[in-house]
């Protein structure tokens, strides 16, 4: 793997040292420098010589573990990389503090011309699914196949349940909430969130929760952990906003990659109802429609994901074999 050294003093250097993150058994981690960008990487040794890549790629308050889930069912069919992107996770803050979801889908790009893994099989999760479309639509020669779970995509009308988040990007208002839940605890937190973002929060294991407070209180320790996730708030708000050529349904329409789509029936915060339009956008898609899953799939039900991945390869390849032929 290469990697090219920024010239400015990264931000990874002059952070206050907090607890380890936690590595799933099979699990690697490593750090990428790259310009302007350090990234850590979560990957898994593949099963065999010659596995095609894929890259994972998180929402909005997650990190790369969102996907040791699906990366361990996935094993033997691809070679897996899940990158934190900058400021969540162990990443450190973008030098240039650009969380943008055209700033993170440039972060993905350098990992992925400097780890000259490419084309790779991208997977993006709510914020994550708005930055691979974007890294699909501008570098089509990235991507082999895309996967969208819960993708942030611009809706017209947003779940009143979805409201909230969408607030945290407005100046002065995560510092407001910060001071109003101050006395919560990490458990308090993580029960708030697994509330939201799962259908069901009760398949959560005790030891999954646990996990979950653990990392959060360790995050909680960062000095730039609501800067990163109100910026990034704000950046899928502006997104949503964007209009012409930038505007991610264009991007959408523009992305020349077979295209898995998976929608929640019980997503709090991303509509249902956008999954019909998401298969009209993507030219060449197909839709996995969970009615009893929320906002992550990928962790409620990872098999049922990871087969429907599975079908989007062989009928990709079994396309690429007939247009050889032709």
């Amino acid at each position: 793997m290469s990697s090219t050294e920024s010239p400015s003093v990264p931000a990874a250097s002059v952070l206050p040292r907090v607890a380890p993150v936690r590595v799933g058994e099979g699990e690697r981690m490593r750090s990428v420098r790259l310009p302007g960008v350090t990234l850590t990487v979560r990957s898994r040794p593949p099963a065999r010589e010659g596995l095609e890549p894929a890259l994972f790629v998180h929402g909005l308050g997650g990190s790369s573990q969102n996907w040791s889930l699906l990366m361990a069912a996935l094993d033997g069919v691809v070679d897996p990389e899940a990158v934190d992107l900058p400021g969540f996770g162990d990443s450190p803050p973008p030098d240039d503090g650009d969380y943008s979801v055209t700033g993170h889908a440039r972060a993905v790009i350098r990992h992925l011309d400097g780890a000259g893994r490419g084309p790779v099989h991208l997977l993006g999760n709510s914020l994550g699914g708005a930055v691979a479309t974007r890294v699909a639509a501008v570098r089509p020669d990235l991507v082999r196949t895309l996967t969208l779970v819960s993708p942030a995509l611009p809706e017209l009308r947003i779940q009143r349940s979805a409201v909230p988040t969408a607030l945290l990007g407005v100046p002065g208002v995560a510092a407001l909430f910060n001071r109003f839940t101050r006395e919560w605890t990490a458990e308090q937190r993580v029960r708030g969130v697994t509330a939201l973002c799962y259908g069901d929060p009760t398949i959560v294991t005790p030891e999954a929760f646990g996990y979950a407070v653990e990392e959060l209180e360790r995050r909680l320790r960062l000095p730039y952990f609501w800067d990163a996730m109100t910026r990034s708030a704000r950046g899928i708000v502006d997104a949503y906003t964007l209009g012409g050529q930038q505007g991610l349904w264009r991007q959408a329409e523009r992305v020349l990659a077979p295209t898995l789509l998976v929608y929640g029936g019980r997503d709090q915060l991303v509509g249902f109802r956008m999954a019909a339009k998401a298969a009209r956008s993507f030219r060449d898609s197909r839709l996995l429609s969970l009615p009893d899953a929320g906002h992550v799939a990928m962790m409620e039900y990872p098999e049922l994901v990871a087969r429907a991945f599975r079908e989007l390869l062989a009928e990709s390849a079994a396309s690429g074999a007939a247009d050889a032929e032709n």
